[in-house]
């Protein structure tokens, strides 16, 4: 079997039986793809070590046509997940080919976590006019991040039928096809509604793009669903309105929203839950917190010779 062949099982088989996303998709098709681009549609049979070798080489060394830049080892440990991804369905099918354990992922540094300090968020909050709908929109979208913690891919594909504002909690499928629960407070829903009870439209779309562009109908009634990209740069220009200098997207929202929750009292295992993390490992980036938390107890329970 070559590997073109096996790619679009295994992509079959990440759609159906694996759940996954049609971006999770998309990305592991990219990634496959440029190992073929690499190899060449070989045989998975031949598949080696050594070929691996050679190919993180050649990853660490390729530049991006678009712009020259080089990959980053984080998106060069992506490559190198989806093959092994790719390896372990090969076996899994009894398709002689190489081990997946043998691909040694590189060891990353994660990012440091950008958040708001609770402080910060209100002074965004309170650059956002509300003497129109757009304004009104803005307002109840921030707010709603905050309270939330959803991330801006589930938020944008929000319906107002999927929000119950008077329960304030919802159910939201995020990665894995996985669903949660997601709780809003009063404050968020209040300003939620009042945006809704501002339009004088019967589109489906929870929050609606108020661009010339997206004015145009299409077949699927869906043409003014506001995009996770126009969120981006409605945020960026609060915070700047704000004189907030780090760099502020939907995601900080999101980190703000669980940074929130720990320097509050919430533990770490709730917190995994609300975000929608499958492993603990993921929520962990949040040491920035619980090291704070441990800094306060040892300050307050800890013995000083001095005294």
């Amino acid at each position: 079997m070559f590997v073109s062949e096996a790619l679009t099982d295994f992509l079959e088989h990440l759609e159906i039986e694996g759940g996954r996303s049609q971006n999770t998709i998309r990305n592991y098709s990219l990634y496959l793809e440029r190992f073929i681009e690499f190899a060449g549609d070989i045989e998975v049979v031949k598949i080696t070590s050594e070929m691996i070798r050679r190919y993180r080489l050649w990853l660490n060394r390729y530049k991006n046509d678009n712009d020259g830049k080089e990959l980053s080892i984080l998106t060069q440990s992506y490559h190198l997940i989806a093959l092994r991804g790719f390896l372990t369905y090969l076996s899994r099918r009894d398709i002689p080919s190489l081990s997946a354990d043998k691909i040694i992922l590189p060891k990353t540094v994660r990012k440091q976590v950008t958040f708001l300090q609770y402080d910060e968020v209100v002074n965004l909050i309170d650059n956002i006019p509300l003497d129109s709908e757009q304004g009104l929109r803005d307002r109840a979208i921030i707010e709603l991040l905050f309270s939330s913690g959803l991330r801006v891919s589930e938020l944008v594909n929000l319906n107002r039928d999927h929000i119950n504002l008077k329960r304030r909690e919802f159910m939201v499928r995020g990665k894995g096809q996985k669903d949660r629960p997601v709780f809003v407070s009063q404050h968020a829903a209040e300003h939620v509604e009042n945006y809704l009870q501002a339009r004088q439209d019967s589109l489906p779309a929870l929050f609606l793009s108020y661009s010339r562009r997206s004015t145009k109908p299409t077949m699927s009634g869906d043409y003014r669903r506001l995009s996770a990209r126009s969120i981006q740069r409605m945020i960026s220009h609060y915070a700047r309105l704000a004189g907030i200098t780090k760099h502020v997207s939907p995601h900080t929202m999101r980190h703000s929203f669980a940074t929130d929750l720990l320097m509050n009292g919430a533990d770490l295992r709730s917190v995994q839950s609300l975000l929608g993390h499958s492993s603990i490992s993921t929520t962990q980036v949040y040491t920035h917190v619980t090291d704070q938390h441990l800094k306060d107890i040892h300050e307050r329970f800890h013995s000083d010779t001095s005294q």
